[in-house]
């Protein structure tokens, strides 16, 4: 279980983590969004003790991170897969963490396996990988202590559909055999596809959490027909609001309440859906609209380091 509790983290007069809550559970799969500049990478950094909290804390598995007495064994993390020792191959590059947690040799093999690292891409130099192969490397390092714990940050960066599909299917297995996953990314749809529980983080706060199924019920239904100037008009009549979407509109409704409005005006229906994918990226877009970080630094202010996304 990971547990953060009222955790902020400032640089200077800049605050990157605003008092955030939350909790990752055990056989479940957490989605971390936000916009870039977020505060997603921040908590993260703050969670694996590479930074140190204003205030606030962070545990994992019941302990800070920092107290572990052998981390890989309890959390596999993967923050940033260019972070990776570019003059030794991938092959030395789990070897040497497998040394680290006292680990058999043969775990080593077992990980290539998994990921699909070949002997001869395992005995390139990790200069030589492309973006995916690196992310493909740091899963395996995550994994390599069987640890009951996976903190990840952006892991589908550089890999292809089939590639994230993979990803997608050994997290969701990860999490099923019991795990606690902790996923940051900015790709919806696939955080829709896998997460069970969502975490929406814009401007350093936090502004929504729930189970998944919670928070796209809010996303209202999608609805479109021959007369939408009609069904507007009824579902208006009915206290319901709409927003156009393409050829159709988004209502604040369940579907149920949807087709009663039109069944009760006669008014003919071609679809009738909750709003699902679309509605986490209408929900997403909604929720962070007044905290997206868009101004540009000027000229001769910097960014304070790790305050980033």
């Amino acid at each position: 279980m990971i547990t953060i509790e009222s955790l902020t983290k400032s640089y200077g007069r800049f605050t990157a983590v605003d008092d955030v809550t939350l909790t990752a559970r055990p056989g479940r799969v957490t989605g971390f969004l936000g916009p870039n500049g977020a505060g997603k990478s921040t908590t993260l950094r703050v969670l694996t003790g590479l930074t140190p909290a204003t205030s606030g804390s962070t545990e994992v598995c019941g302990r800070r991170y920092v107290d572990l007495p052998n981390p890989g064994l309890e959390v596999g993390v993967l923050l940033d897969a260019s972070a990776q020792h570019a003059g030794r191959t991938g092959r030395e590059i789990l070897t040497l963490a497998a040394r680290t947690m006292g680990l058999s040799p043969r775990r080593v093999d077992e990980m290539l396996d998994l990921v699909s690292l070949s002997e001869a891409e395992s005995a390139r130099r990790v200069r030589h990988y492309s973006l995916g192969m690196r992310q493909r490397l740091g899963l395996a390092t995550a994994l390599l202590g069987r640890p009951e714990v996976l903190v990840l940050d952006e892991p589908a960066n550089g890999l292809d559909p089939a590639g994230i599909r993979w990803m997608r299917d050994v997290l969701r297995r990860y999490a099923d055999d019991g795990a606690t996953v902790l996923l940051s990314s900015h790709l919806l749809h696939e955080i829709e596809v896998v997460a069970d529980d969502l975490v929406v983080i814009g401007q350093g706060r936090i502004v929504a959490q729930g189970t998944k199924a919670e928070l796209l019920a809010s996303a209202g239904t999608v609805v479109r027909g021959p007369d939408l100037l009609a069904l507007r008009g009824a579902l208006a009549a009915a206290g319901h609001r709409t927003t156009d979407v393409g050829d159709g509109l988004r209502v604040d409704a369940d579907p149920a309440a949807v087709g009663h409005v039109a069944v009760t005006a006669s008014i003919h229906l071609t679809e009738l859906r909750a709003a699902d994918g679309a509605g986490l990226e209408e929900m997403f877009l909604e929720l962070t609209a007044g905290t997206q970080r868009e101004a540009t630094p000027s000229r001769g202010t910097t960014t304070p380091a790790g305050a980033a996304a």
